[in-house]
């Protein structure tokens, strides 16, 4: 009987875990109102100064450029590039390029654009978020470098090191596939697609005088609501990140850090990083070790955090894409970042 009893609990544990995680938020919400509230107007601050003006002209160009005949012309040259290298089509190429230099998650909203157009399947699709979806330049160089750590060849080596590992990632994901069973008839099905997709870009591009205002008008609107979304993420996260401060949780962390001969706020700021980015890697820029706070922050820069992980669900869910590969991707991502960064500042 206390066996079964036992059972019982750990199930119910699992059906309702949301539910009890919900109530300790709003419990802490009431808690630390405080707190709290100053938070939520940080990250509104953080979002309307920096992510705003930074990502939505982005998300507007990168949805107008998928209705044009750029598509075409990449399938057309750079095929021969990408499947061999990727296992994906040359059209997608447009996915790697504005995801390499727009920041995150503009490459998953490119890539859920290119599967709404038909330009590429499904397995392709969650094949490309995984190494398409990459921090910016502008981040990167601008404000880790510059900003946070006073070296923009901090910021470069970094970069550098991303982009290397997005790609190591893509040629690992080359192999990858969920329906093994419908590999072929699914190719078949995308090369149809794709060949009428060209013919059509070809004779006539999507966007003509008559329609751009059209298209201009949706694009906005489309873009709108995914700014919209990322700044309830960052505001809900800055939050969290208060409720976490206000609890024992950190003091409890700053103990590792003696067990383990690190500087103060050293754990702290891995766990932070790991839920949020930005104040990861700006806690890891204030720590006088410098060889392994720049491990860290470029394994951070490569997993991008349960933040954007989340950020990223709510886009390609809409389009019944799968987190696991992404999230498995993310972590290779990370990894590998740090082993090519070591390996460069061992030369450096």
């Amino acid at each position: 009987m206390i066996i079964l009893k036992y059972n019982f609990f750990v199930f119910s544990i699992k059906k309702y875990f949301f539910t009890i995680l919900i109530l300790i938020f709003l419990i802490g919400l009431l808690s630390f109102s405080t707190s709290n509230i100053q938070a939520a107007k940080d990250g509104l601050v953080l979002w309307a100064e920096a992510v705003v003006p930074s990502l939505f002209p982005f998300f507007v160009a990168s949805s107008l450029l998928c209705q044009t005949n750029i598509i075409s012309i990449f399938g057309k040259y750079l095929g021969k590039l990408m499947r061999p290298l990727f296992n994906v089509s040359g059209e997608s190429t447009i996915a790697l390029i504005i995801g390499a230099i727009s920041g995150y998650p503009v490459g998953a909203k490119v890539v859920c654009q290119l599967l709404k157009q038909k330009v590429i399947n499904k397995d392709e699709a969650e094949r490309l978020v995984v190494f398409c979806n990459n921090s910016g330049p502008l981040f990167i160089i601008g404000t880790i470098g510059i900003v946070l750590y006073n070296n923009k060849y901090i910021g470069f080596l970094l970069l550098f090191t991303h982009i290397l590992s997005a790609i190591s990632v893509g040629i690992i994901y080359k192999f990858w596939s969920p329906n093994t069973y419908n590999k072929k008839i699914s190719k078949l099905k995308n090369n149809y697609n794709q060949n009428n997709y060209i013919k059509e870009q070809d004779s006539n591009s999507f966007i003509t005088f008559r329609n751009f205002g059209e298209i201009l008008g949706n694009s906005i609107k489309s873009s709108i609501q995914s700014i919209l979304q990322i700044g309830g993420f960052i505001v809900i996260f800055s939050v969290i990140l208060s409720l976490i401060k206000s609890t024992n949780f950190f003091n409890f962390l700053s103990s590792f850090d003696t067990v383990f001969s690190m500087p103060n706020h050293f754990f702290e700021s891995i766990f932070s990083g790991i839920l949020e980015l930005t104040n990861g890697v700006k806690l890891l820029s204030t720590l006088k070790i410098e060889t392994l706070n720049i491990l860290f922050t470029a394994f951070l820069l490569g997993f991008g955090g349960i933040s954007v992980l989340l950020q990223v669900f709510s886009i390609i869910a809409k389009e019944h894409l799968s987190i696991r590969p992404y999230l498995i991707g993310k972590l290779i991502q990370g990894i590998i970042a740090t082993v090519y960064t070591y390996i460069f500042l061992c030369f450096l």
